[in-house]
C-alpha cells in the first residue's frame, strides 16, 4: 500500500498555511529559478543547496570570461586557454567563495594583478597551484612566488620631477632664507643708523 500523500485539512485556517508554505517556497526558489536561465552558453549551472549557483566552465576552450550569473557560489575555469582576468571581473559575485582556475596559460603580468588579489583574499592557498605560462620570467612559476617586479610595472610612474614635493620644500626653504635674510639686514641697519 503506497504512502499516504500529505494534504492540506479542508479547513480554511489550515489551507492558507498550505498555500503560504507553497508561495514561500516558490518566492525561494526564483532567484534560483532565474539565474540557471543567465547560464553562459559554453558553461552549465546548477542550483546549490545552500542557494547559489555552481558554474562549471571547465574545458570549453575559453579565451576570455563570460558573462557570469550575479548569484554563483562556486566557479570552474580550469582547463581553459585563458591568458588574464579583467579587472573587477569577480566583483558582481558577492556569494562566490569556490574558484578553480588550475591549467589555463595564465599571462603572469599587470593583468593578472586582479585575480592575484583576488585570490589573496578569499583563497591564499589557491596562489600555489595558479601557474604562468609567460612571459619568461615568470614561467612555471606559481602565481603566489611572484613578487611585484616580476610581474611588472603595471604603468606606474613617479611623478615629474616639477610636481615632486621635495622639489617645493626646498623652494620653501630657500623663500625662508631669504625672508630670514632680508629681516636680520634691516635690524642691523636700524641699529647701526647714527641716533640724533
Amino acid at each position: 500500500m503506497p504512502p499516504a500523500r500529505r494534504r492540506c485539512a479542508p479547513t480554511k485556517a489550515s489551507q492558507l498555511a498550505c498555500r503560504m508554505t507553497t508561495w514561500g517556497l516558490l518566492f525561494l526558489l526564483w532567484p534560483v529559478a532565474t539565474a540557471t536561465q543567465a547560464c553562459p552558453t559554453p558553461c552549465t549551472c546548477q542550483p546549490l543547496e545552500t542557494m547559489g549557483l555552481k558554474v562549471n566552465c571547465e574545458g570549453r576552450g575559453l579565451t576570455a570570461l563570460p558573462v557570469l550569473p550575479a548569484h554563483t557560489r562556486q566557479l570552474f575555469l580550469a582547463n581553459n586557454s585563458l591568458r588574464s582576468v579583467p579587472p573587477g571581473a569577480f566583483d558582481h559575485m558577492p556569494q562566490l567563495w569556490n574558484l578553480d582556475v588550475t591549467h589555463n596559460p595564465w599571462h603572469c603580468d599587470c593583468g593578472l594583478t586582479y585575480l592575484r588579489l583576488w585570490l589573496e583574499d578569499h583563497m591564499p592557498e589557491a596562489l600555489l597551484h595558479v601557474y604562468c605560462a609567460s612571459p619568461d620570467l615568470a614561467t612555471k612559476r606559481p602565481l603566489g612566488q611572484l613578487t611585484g617586479y616580476e610581474l611588472g610595472s603595471c604603468g606606474w610612474k613617479l611623478p615629474p620631477s616639477w610636481a615632486y614635493s621635495g622639489i617645493w620644500w626646498d623652494v620653501a626653504l630657500v623663500a625662508v632664507a631669504i625672508l630670514g635674510l632680508v629681516l636680520l639686514a634691516g635690524l642691523l641697519n636700524t641699529f647701526t643708523e647714527p641716533l640724533n
